[in-house]
């Protein structure tokens, strides 16, 4: 959400403006909970939000089942 020049939302709306990458999934994976932040990207597009956990372990099995869901059990309409 708050990266340095550009900001997630930002990043968001440009990756949805544009037809190469409109139906591209975006998950936002940050450390903000506010419900102002969870609303604004998901009405911009974001298909999943997820509030990082704080510890390394619990965050590398969360990236372990993001990546299961989206990379093996979704399934997405090809960019043309």
């Amino acid at each position: 959400m708050r990266m340095p020049h550009l900001g997630g939302i930002e990043v968001l709306k440009e990756l949805r403006r544009e037809p190469r990458t409109r139906y591209v999934p975006v998950v936002i994976l940050t450390s903000s909970q506010e419900e102002i932040d969870i609303k604004t990207c998901l009405d911009e597009g974001a298909n999943s939000y997820i509030c990082k956990p704080q510890s390394f372990e619990a965050f590398s099995r969360e990236l372990q089942t993001i990546q299961d869901y989206w990379l093996r059990l979704n399934r997405s309409v090809a960019a043309k």
